[in-house]
C-alpha cells in the first residue's frame, strides 16, 4: 500500500454533457477535477495526497517548489504544508518559458487568483524577473540550500508536483472512472495526470489524448520518465514508449500561460452550452482540442473529458 493522506473529496462527480453531445454528435461525459474540494479544487489535490505523505515521512520543517506565478500547484501545496504545519516557498515567474522557443507573445495573468490564496495559506513567495524553465529551477535550489544552511529539513518538490509519485495518483483517478471510453481528453503541461491516464488505461480499449498546454519540446521524454516512475511504483513494468503517447500540440496558442483565441471559445461554449467554468491556462485548451478532434472525425463513441480545475486563475489579471 502506497501511503497516502486524504485531503480530496472523492471520487469527483463523472456526468454527461447532454447539450454537447447533441451538437457534437458523441457521447460527452466530464470528471469534475475542479471538484476535488480541497484549497480551491483542482487535479493538483490528488498528487498532494501521496506527496504530504512523502513529505512527513522526511521530517521536512520547510518544503520548496516552483512553477508560474499563477501555479494552481503551489497553492494548493502551501494549503497542504499549512494545515501539516510545515513552511512552503515557491520560486516564481510570471511567465517562465523555454529560451530555444523564445518568449510567447502575449500577457499572463499575474495579480489576483491565485496569489491571494498563497498569501492566505502562508506560501512564501520569491520572485524572479520571466525567463528559462531551467533557471526557475536553478532559483528554487538556492532557496532550498540557504534554507539547509539556516538548519532546516528541506524537501524539493518538482514543479507541478510532476513526480512519479504524484503521475500514480492518477492511476487510482482512472479507476473512478472505469474503462468503459473510447476516448479520455486531458490538458498536458508537466505531464503526471496524462502521464498517469495513460499508464492506467494501456492495454485496454480506452484512448488517452493529452492536449498540450505549453510548446516544450520534451513533453514526451517526461511522459516516459513518468510512466517508468510508475512502473517501479506499482512493482510491475508495463513499459511505455513514447509512441504510446497521443500527445497534441495543436491547440497550445502562443505558449505557456498566455490565453488563446481557441481556447477563450470553446470556454464561452462549455459556459453557454453546459454551465461549465473552463481556466485559460489549462481546461479551455484542453476543451478546444476536445472540440476539434469531434469537428474533424477523430473522436468516436464515449468520449471523457478530465477537467482539471484551476478556477482562481480566471480572477488574475496580467
Amino acid at each position: 500500500m502506497i501511503p497516502r493522506i486524504p485531503l480530496c473529496c472523492l471520487p469527483t462527480p463523472c456526468h454527461p454533457l447532454p447539450r454537447l453531445s447533441e451538437d457534437l454528435g458523441l457521447d460527452i461525459w466530464i470528471k469534475r477535477d475542479d471538484l476535488t474540494g480541497f484549497a480551491g479544487g483542482g487535479n493538483k489535490g490528488r498528487k498532494l495526497e501521496y506527496l504530504m505523505a512523502d513529505i512527513l515521512d522526511s521530517s521536512a520543517t520547510h518544503v520548496v517548489t516552483c512553477g508560474s506565478r499563477q501555479s494552481n500547484f503551489v497553492r494548493q501545496l502551501g494549503a497542504a504544508c499549512a494545515v501539516h504545519n510545515i513552511r512552503c516557498s515557491a520560486a516564481v515567474m510570471s511567465l517562465p518559458f523555454d529560451k530555444g522557443l523564445g518568449r510567447p507573445q502575449g500577457s499572463p495573468p499575474r495579480e489576483g487568483g491565485n496569489v491571494i490564496l498563497d498569501e492566505l495559506f502562508g506560501v512564501d513567495l520569491h520572485e524572479f524577473s520571466d525567463g528559462d524553465w531551467l533557471d526557475l529551477y536553478a532559483e528554487a535550489d538556492k532557496i532550498a540550500d540557504n534554507l539547509r544552511s539556516k538548519g532546516e529539513v528541506v524537501k524539493v518538490v518538482p514543479i507541478g508536483g510532476s513526480s512519479p509519485l504524484g503521475a500514480y495518483s492518477f492511476t487510482q483517478a482512472a479507476v473512478e472512472v472505469g474503462e468503459g471510453w473510447d476516448h479520455v481528453v486531458t490538458p498536458t503541461s508537466s505531464g503526471s495526470t496524462h502521464a498517469g491516464l495513460a499508464w492506467a488505461f494501456h492495454g485496454s480499449r480506452t484512448k488517452v489524448v493529452g492536449i498540450a498546454c505549453d510548446p516544450e519540446e520534451d513533453l514526451l521524454d517526461d511522459l516516459k520518465r513518468l510512466t517508468d516512475g510508475i512502473d517501479a511504483i506499482a512493482g510491475f513494468k508495463k513499459g511505455l514508449g513514447r509512441l504510446d503517447f497521443n500527445l497534441r500540440r495543436d491547440w497550445v496558442g502562443a505558449g505557456y500561460n498566455i490565453s488563446s483565441e481557441e481556447g477563450a471559445a470553446a470556454a464561452s461554449m462549455a459556459a453557454g452550452r453546459e454551465g461549465l467554468i473552463l481556466d485559460p491556462v489549462y481546461s479551455a485548451k484542453a476543451f478546444a482540442g476536445l472540440l476539434g478532434m469531434a469537428r474533424s472525425g477523430e473522436l468516436s463513441g464515449k468520449v471523457l473529458f478530465w477537467h482539471t480545475g484551476g478556477l482562481p486563475t480566471l480572477f488574475a489579471r496580467p
